[in-house]
């Protein structure tokens, strides 16, 4: 199984971060966690990117605030898919992040998950490497029932409390 790359610009990002970390725990997909800045260590996150495939890397989930390159970056020296995520800090609460996110040139996609939505871009990484791995593919169909579950059970105390 490819492993995902944990990346963020700041270690001011790693509380919105280790939900993508817990999400991969809990799956059991094998993942790396590194703090890289495009704008401090861009040798860094240039050379991570050019060599990830070979290091075993399938996506790589990027967070990072204010104005962030960092998963920008990443794509651009790498063909395996980017997720990035926003992350709210400043005084613009993660639109300024999301809009330095989506605003990709046409050649250098990234995947943009909601401000914040570390949790999912954990779970896109985990669909993404499930396309070949029929073991995680089960494992997300248990998932999407248990959220299920939980939906319907609400709806029932809801509706004990409300409906006559």
């Amino acid at each position: 199984m490819n492993k995902v790359a944990v990346i963020m610009g700041s270690d001011k990002d790693l509380p919105i971060m280790e939900k993508a970390i817990e999400v991969l725990k809990q799956f059991e997909v094998p993942f790396e966690v590194h703090l890289y800045s495009p704008h401090r260590t861009c040798d860094k996150v240039i050379t991570f990117a050019q060599g990830a495939r070979a290091q075993g890397f399938g996506v790589i989930i990027a967070g990072a605030g204010k104005a962030a390159h960092l998963a920008g970056t990443l794509a651009s020296n790498t063909t395996i898919p980017v997720i990035g995520v926003p992350i709210s800090s400043g005084v613009m609460d993660g639109m300024d992040a999301l809009l330095s996110t989506i605003m990709m040139p046409r050649g250098i996609p990234v995947a943009t998950i909601s401000i914040d939505g570390a949790e999912n871009a954990a779970l896109l990484a985990i669909q993404i490497l499930a396309i070949t791995d029929m073991t995680l593919q089960q494992k997300l169909e248990l998932a999407r029932d248990q959220y299920r579950m939980i939906v319907l059970a609400k709806d029932g105390s809801i509706g004990q409390k409300y409906n006559t």
